[in-house]
């Protein structure tokens, strides 16, 4: 189902380098038209350097808002004239609301990750969950996840990622304005089994928010020693291609129950939707459209 176009509608929008793959004008359009709203969705590609003059162009054509995927998380933060409390943590913007000019920008993933959780069944709320990487995705959710009531976080990371320095100042921030107790485990190599054993050990849930074990390359995972998992802990993965990673294979054949991050997709979709429009986005006509 399409939108009708008329002199009322909309723009939105996703704005990064590549875009083309994209679902989100799919699942925005579809959503749209099924609760007959006055917008419409497209991808433009905008890097990092054109990124203001696109800005501005929204602004000055009444766009309603628009995502932001790589490159441009970071500059679009610089380009609001207000952020979040996740966003201000992070410094990253994914979506933004145009208000007659006035621009918020909001950080989703970690919004639409916690909501996956819930959609799963879990409860994390009081809780520890320990974290595997510190790229964007996962600082979003550890962000979200400090802000909403997570108890307790172990994030794991290598001390040669290009994010440390972001992570440890993030860690920190979190530590002063949050309830939350971060705890950041960095290593020099690979994360060392004693840690990994120590930390998930005493998790409600374990997160791989890295890209390793992603397609083409299914068989790797940052776990080596399935003894690690335990019959209280929910194993989970950012990634949905393929659906079942081999952490997941290796959680499920230890009894751990696990999800994916395909609803993690949808979710963080889902907030975007409704700061625009106020609206919830029909999330059961979307999953069995595009996430089935």
């Amino acid at each position: 189902m399409l939108a009708t176009i008329t002199g009322k509608t909309r723009l939105t929008g996703l704005l990064g380098r590549p875009v083309e793959h994209s679902i989100s004008p799919m699942m925005h359009n579809e959503a749209f038209a099924q609760l007959e709203l006055p917008y419409a969705y497209l991808c433009f590609d905008i890097g990092e350097e054109e990124l203001p003059s696109a800005v501005e162009a929204l602004k000055v054509l009444g766009a309603r808002g628009w995502n932001c995927t790589w490159p441009d998380k970071n500059k679009m933060a610089e380009l609001c004239d207000h952020l979040s409390p996740a966003a201000r943590i992070i410094g990253a913007v994914n979506t933004v609301v145009n208000d007659e000019g006035v621009l918020t920008g909001h950080i989703t993933d970690g919004t639409g990750y916690m909501m996956a959780v819930k959609d799963a069944g879990y409860d994390v709320i009081g809780k520890k969950m320990t974290m595997l990487g510190t790229g964007g995705a996962a600082t979003a959710i550890i962000v979200q996840a400090a802000l909403d009531g997570v108890s307790e976080l172990a994030v794991f990371c290598r001390k040669s990622s290009r994010f440390y320095a972001r992570t440890v100042e993030i860690v920190n921030r979190l530590n002063e304005q949050t309830a939350c107790r971060v705890k950041l485990i960095a290593s020099s190599g690979d994360y060392e089994e004693d840690r990994l054993r120590e930390e998930i050990g005493t998790s409600y849930l374990l997160v791989n928010g890295t890209s390793v074990g992603m397609a083409p390359n299914v068989g790797q995972c940052l776990i080596k020693d399935p003894g690690v998992f335990h019959k209280n802990l929910v194993v989970s993965d950012i990634i949905y291609n393929p659906r079942m990673t081999r952490l997941l294979e290796m959680a499920k054949q230890a009894g751990c129950p696990v999800f994916n991050g395909l609803y993690m997709l949808l979710y963080q979709g889902a907030e975007a939707f409704f700061l625009w429009t106020g609206k919830n986005m029909p999330i059961p006509v979307i999953k069995e459209k595009y996430f089935s």
